[in-house]
């Protein structure tokens, strides 16, 4: 029980100092740090340590602490995927009106996908709410966007089958990642959950570079692989034209 007591209170301690750092108005030097938190200075300095070990802090040029590259890579991911669901929200918005179905914004992330934001369906079969939620690449619509244009890879180790028709090799997801670039979006049937279907487009900046992908879903006793194929170039088309007025080459009369 001593050293579960003791793991904690140097968590705590460790937390104390990392919260210290990053609420300075100046970053702190160690003499200061452990001076605040009445901690030796060999204490501090282990503690210290560990936290820039995992990133968490780094010393800038005079030797004093800041935020690690995990934060502040974190930080900046945050306000990114802010301004993404910003820009994307009229396109998700028209979607879900006109099929009636939910509409999903993705991006990837520190090795998984990250469902951003969300318009729901005006069903209530199918009205799953995916934001959070932890979801394979080589098993969504979205996922296989985001593979086919590299902005994820293909993860290590077998591929997790959550249906019959999960695809599972590396050799067909590949096949299908090809097929998806030719096509310019991507569709799963039955291959996340039984009875869902999917399709998914890529979001572009001005360069061309993908930064996430949009999807409709629904259930498969509503949406025909027609169906699925016409709303992919839905997406693609509302994608297209929001960049245009963004650019402004396109206007009020």
């Amino acid at each position: 029980m001593s050293e579960l007591v003791n793991g904690t209170q140097a968590i705590d301690r460790a937390n104390a100092l990392l919260i210290h750092i990053l609420e300075a108005p100046i970053p702190p030097i160690l003499s200061d740090i452990a001076r605040d938190h009445e901690l030796p200075k060999s204490t501090t300095s282990r503690m210290l340590s560990a936290l820039e070990r995992a990133g968490l802090v780094r010393r800038d040029s005079a030797g004093a602490f800041i935020a690690g590259d995990v934060l502040t890579q974190f930080a900046r991911s945050q306000n990114q995927d802010s301004i993404l669901v910003t820009r994307m929200r009229p396109v998700l918005e028209k979607l879900a009106l006109s099929t009636g179905e939910t509409a999903n914004l993705a991006v990837a992330g520190n090795g998984e996908m990250r469902l951003i934001d969300q318009v729901d369906s005006h069903y209530l079969l199918g009205a799953t709410n995916w934001v959070g939620k932890a979801i394979p690449f080589h098993a969504s619509a979205l996922g296989k966007v985001l593979l086919a244009n590299g902005v994820a890879t293909i993860p290590a180790g077998k591929l997790e089958r959550l249906t019959s028709k999960t695809i599972t090799t590396r050799s067909g997801l590949l096949a299908e990642l090809e097929g998806v670039r030719k096509q310019g979006y991507a569709i799963i049937s039955d291959e996340l959950e039984d009875g869902l279907v999917a399709v998914a487009a890529p979001v572009r900046e001005d360069d061309g570079h993908v930064v996430g992908a949009i999807s409709i879903s629904g259930p498969s006793r509503r949406l025909s692989a027609r169906d699925l194929a016409r709303i992919g170039d839905v997406i693609i088309d509302e994608i297209h034209t929001l960049q245009i007025n963004k650019q402004g080459k396109i206007g009020a009369a």
